[in-house]
């Protein structure tokens, strides 16, 4: 007998804990710092591999500890493409929340890297990972094609075709690898990748049927096509809203949520060593339990009672995790 044909969950993608916003650099002086502060390749330190045996509370890095592993000229170059004057104004707001600066700097990306971004949405990441990336790296982005796709995945897909055609001083370079759930998961060939990174998707890619059995063998594809594209040594980068430890899957699925050590239990069957664990993106006023959509920014309740209950407990609390592909 066929098995039912699963159903993939689709959900808005909120942001962070504030901290001070800066003003937007013009879009010329902005393009031609990161310019001037990219260098070649060789200036540019590989990233950290990973120890065995440590625990997570081991690797745990404070933003602080990333921040002053990063170069001078990269931290410089980074926040140029940050508070560039071509990013749309709705995305620069949630920057206080998202916390785009702390959360690049431990992955440990650098200019010269070829970087690709999952699922980008509508691109509030390729905003700034495509400038930082034009002159001496390269921005693969993994999403939906327009050819072939229907409904919600084809307005996506020609609304982020747009953005980038509108644009080309800032994304003239960056290239379009088809990624189309839950049947055509590449990222690339074979080791030819040094960063692949995804914000708040891995719910997306898990899936039920109409028996609302909950399955993760999409999750597991991704994260073996994830493996595949990278180099060893490279990095595997990812933030998703986290789930109360040890939640069952069928009751993380309607929350949009995943327990962090399913992720990493996850990423290390595929093969993969956790590098480090972040808590830049964490909300210890969030329970968990409650449906990501209804948090800020959706607010998907619109009554005012409702509003004001979400509202204070704030942002989804979310992990923020890098793995390495081990070099042998």
């Amino acid at each position: 007998m066929t098995a039912p044909a699963p159903t993939v969950s689709r959900s808005p993608r909120p942001g962070r804990f504030p901290r001070k916003a800066t003003g937007l650099m013009p879009r010329a002086a902005a393009l031609a710092t990161i310019l001037a502060l990219s260098c070649p390749a060789a200036s540019f330190a590989a990233p950290p591999t990973a120890q065995k045996h440590l625990t997570q509370q081991d690797l745990l890095v404070s933003p602080e500890a990333a921040s002053a592993a990063t170069p001078p000229a990269v931290k410089q170059a980074l926040q140029a493409a940050i508070h560039g004057a071509w990013r749309t104004p709705a995305f620069v707001a949630r920057d206080p929340y998202r916390h785009p600066e702390q959360t690049l700097e431990f992955f440990g990306i650098r200019p010269d890297m070829r970087v690709v971004e999952v699922l980008p949405g509508g691109g509030w990441y390729t905003e700034i990972l495509a400038p930082f990336l034009r002159d001496h790296g390269q921005l693969i982005e993994a999403t939906d094609p327009v050819a072939g796709t229907s409904g919600w995945a084809h307005r996506s897909a020609l609304a982020y075709d747009h953005k980038l055609a509108a644009d080309p001083a800032v994304y003239g370079k960056v290239r379009l690898e088809p990624f189309e759930l839950p049947g055509y998961l590449h990222l690339g060939a074979p080791d030819s990748a040094d960063m692949v990174v995804t914000f708040n998707n891995m719910h997306d890619l898990m899936f039920a049927n109409v028996h609302h059995e909950v399955t993760p063998v999409f999750l597991e594809k991704f994260l073996r096509s994830a493996f595949r594209v990278l180099k060893p040594g490279g990095v595997l980068g990812i933030v998703g809203h986290r789930a109360a430890p040890g939640t069952p899957l069928a009751q993380c699925f309607p929350l949009a949520r995943l327990p962090q050590a399913f992720v990493i239990q996850e990423a290390e069957k595929a093969g993969f060593q956790l590098g480090g664990t972040s808590e830049i993106l964490a909300n210890p006023k969030d329970p968990r339990d409650i449906p990501v959509f209804m948090l800020p920014p959706s607010l998907a309740d619109k009554t005012p009672e409702a509003r004001r209950k979400y509202a204070a407990v704030g942002y989804a609390d979310d992990y923020t995790l890098r793995f390495i592909k081990p070099a042998s």
